[in-house]
């Protein structure tokens, strides 16, 4: 398998032109202020309509390096970077005509070419960008790490096109491995194949139909009898929104209470889409469903969704995260914390899973759709430990409106501006409300 590298991503729509990352790249590259002197340049489109960003891209296949004639660029294996040697350069500025990003450019005032080198992955712009222009990825990690392990389902599971439940469910068993037993109630999951019928599955591991009612308190004693005879496994239920806050839910809060050493992920598409799109518990405020129609009376759900994460904190189990499949690496980074909690009691992960089909939205769009949920606060990414209270491990301070996010949604198409200035206000005061939580937590001290 090859191997990936961070980099940086530019979000145009979100960018000011401030030039506060020119600054910032200048006085840690030249020590001074003068913009001139940075290696990374926001410009004006040739329309004037917006900005564009003049950047080494890091190519994988490097026109510079192949234009080089002295061979002073170099990629350099292990992290990436295009490496400009000195001591190697002829100044022939060959590598300014192939680059096609502006990326490495001639600079007068030193006598020779510079380029970005990422400030040895800490880049000085990502941190002073106010604006969240600028972002620093590292999901390459997750490639170099995974991506050789074996994935614990087998090729062609009859999941939805577009269906991230899936996506999440392998990277989460690659990650958990083989020691495992899976519990999966009805829904989506085990409807995918993962259970399998026929006296098929499509799992490498053990794993078990619960009941809709029992899942929790069912894969706890799953738990202790592999305790029993000596073998250590971790137990994982990977169940729907509606198996975890409504049918499921006195199972699920009884483990929770008994800090039962398992792991309950809720794989939130926020109704029972599995048969016929029904709102549940976790369907959120003025949402379209089979059981919440539009019409005369009716203009979609008109209650709002159970705060789940929040509820389940509450129980002060010995972990609890909310996660995205727009944010793996945040995801990865709570689902190892997960495993190893696990262990000894009872962590529960909240990962917010958008559905094409119940949700009305081509399928290719769902990864824009969960990116969205995120940045317009609609959901929030956090964790939460009794130790160490609830924190914020992706937050938003400049949101979007939430009505960017409801308009890519067709369960949404109807809402009035009333309505969508109401969702807008839930949204708001649920943040407020969990800032409070964070400085709760904070105030407590270590």
């Amino acid at each position: 398998m090859g191997k990936c590298f961070s980099t940086l991503q530019f979000h145009a729509s979100r960018c000011d032109g401030c030039g506060d990352c020119m600054t910032a790249c200048a006085l840690a590259k030249a020590d001074t202020g003068d913009p001139a002197y940075s290696r990374i340049r926001i410009l004006p489109k040739a329309d004037s309509n917006g900005v564009e960003l003049a950047l080494c891209r890091q190519c994988a296949d490097p026109i510079c390096v192949m234009n080089c004639p002295s061979g002073a660029l170099s990629k350099n294996s292990d992290s990436g970077v295009i490496d400009w040697a000195e001591g190697q350069c002829v100044n022939c500025l060959l590598c300014t005509a192939g680059c096609a990003y502006a990326g490495i450019v001639y600079e007068d005032a030193v006598g020779h070419v510079t380029k970005c080198d990422l400030c040895g992955g800490d880049p000085a712009c990502v941190k002073a960008c106010p604006s969240e222009a600028l972002e620093y990825r590292t999901a390459s990690r997750i490639f170099n790490a995974y991506a050789d392990k074996e994935d614990m389902f087998c090729r062609g599971l009859a999941a939805c096109h577009g269906c991230n439940s899936e996506l999440l469910i392998r990277h989460t068993m690659r990650m958990v491995g083989p020691d495992s037993v899976v519990a999966a109630p009805p829904g989506c999951i085990p409807g995918m194949g993962t259970v399998g019928y026929n006296g098929q599955t499509g799992a490498k591991v053990p794993i078990f139909h619960s009941l809709l009612t029992n899942t929790a308190t069912m894969l706890a004693g799953v738990k202790m009898q592999y305790n029993r005879v000596g073998r250590e496994v971790t137990a994982i239920a990977l169940a729907g929104d509606g198996g975890t806050s409504d049918a499921g839910f006195q199972s699920v809060s009884g483990a929770a209470e008994r800090n039962d050493p398992i792991l309950f992920i809720c794989v939130d598409n926020e109704g029972y889409m599995n048969t016929g799109m029904q709102s549940s518990g976790v369907t959120p405020y003025g949402s379209w469903t089979s059981t919440t129609p539009v019409g005369g009376r009716m203009q979609g759900k008109p209650t709002e969704a159970k705060n789940l994460p929040v509820i389940m904190a509450m129980h002060n189990c010995s972990y609890v995260a909310t996660a995205s499949t727009a944010f793996l690496e945040d995801y990865y980074a709570k689902l190892e914390k997960a495993i190893e909690v696990a262990k000894t009691g009872m962590a529960y992960l909240h990962v917010y899973a958008p559905c094409p089909t119940g949700w009305r939205f081509p399928s290719a769009m769902t990864t824009q759709v969960c990116r969205m949920q995120v940045r317009t606060n609609f959901i929030a990414l956090w964790e939460y430990d009794p130790g160490n209270g609830l924190r914020f491990t992706h937050p938003v301070n400049r949101p979007e409106p939430v009505a960017e996010y409801l308009k890519l949604v067709g369960k949404y198409r109807h809402l009035s501006e009333a309505q969508v200035a109401h969702i807008q206000h839930t949204v708001d005061a649920k943040i407020v409300y969990l800032r409070q939580l964070t400085q709760l937590a904070a105030s407590r001290g270590p």
